[in-house]
């Protein structure tokens, strides 16, 4: 009897392992550079980008699969170059890189971080378009003192709106991956934590679990420490430098150009 429990307890056990969440990640390229290199995944662990899986480009192909505990965020490398973010999530997840852009769909939480990313870079073009139209009035002659004024009126309405859909985003999203990882690809470029106010209207309407994200967390104790001492309320060790971030990747041109502090998102 026990012989003949032991493979159905053993086939039990397989299949209940298997019943667990996987990822399966599927993408294309058309992108000449990257067929024949090797990809890898990977995500943010104690402030450090560790591999989850690697993979070749082949035909323009490359396939990702695996399992996973939780839902996180998680960044597609090439050699030391990100090349995209993503989220690990249950079901399949599709994704095309040409020329132009780069785009993941398939699933919950990367088709809603993706939809955000597609507005940013809407709002980014439009920026653009402004630097056009400042160059194209210089070899029209245009009295340059009215296209200016009207110029920096339309970059003043269009960083307002900039702001209001990052703040949007990370605070619809607090209690789900997306919130921190955004917030992540915000800060990660600064030369070192601090409290804009962009990152204190933020956090005065944190939710527990926004504030309980190891990066998250971490960030701000940094930013307030920081600030401590730039106010004169904390003293600082002899040549001390202000505590740093964790190591920015050379991440895609959106989370990049989110990530610049000098930006008037970053600076309401």
């Amino acid at each position: 009897m026990i012989k003949f429990l032991y493979p159905i307890i053993s086939l039990l056990a397989l299949t209940l392992t298997s019943c667990g969440k996987s990822y399966n990640v599927i993408g294309t390229s058309n992108v000449s550079n990257l067929d024949g290199r090797m990809l890898y995944l990977k995500v943010l662990k104690n402030n450090e980008f560790k591999t989850i899986d690697s993979c070749d480009v082949v035909h323009g192909q490359f396939h990702f699969e695996g399992t996973f505990d939780s839902v996180r965020m998680a960044n597609i490398f090439m050699d030391d170059e990100s090349v995209l973010p993503l989220v690990i999530e249950n079901g399949d997840i599709n994704i095309k890189i040409d020329n132009t852009q780069q785009t993941v769909s398939g699933t919950p939480l990367n088709d809603k971080l993706f939809k955000f990313f597609n507005k940013y870079n809407q709002m980014k073009n439009l920026e653009n378009e402004l630097v056009h139209k400042h160059d194209q009035a210089i070899m029209n002659g245009r009295n340059m003192n009215v296209v200016n004024a009207n110029l920096n009126k339309e970059a003043a309405r269009l960083s307002q709106q900039e702001d209001n859909l990052i703040t949007s985003f990370v605070t619809e999203n607090f209690d789900n991956i997306l919130g921190p990882g955004v917030f992540f690809m915000v800060t990660i470029n600064y030369q070192y934590p601090e409290l804009t106010p962009w990152i204190e209207d933020i956090m005065s309407k944190a939710t527990d679990n926004f504030k309980s994200d190891k990066y998250v967390k971490d960030y701000y104790k940094k930013a307030l420490e920081n600030q401590q001492i730039m106010n004169g309320m904390r003293g600082a060790p002899a040549n001390a430098q202000p505590a740093q971030a964790p190591a920015a990747p050379n991440a895609a041109p959106t989370p990049n150009e989110m990530a610049r502090p000098s930006q008037p998102p970053m600076t309401r």
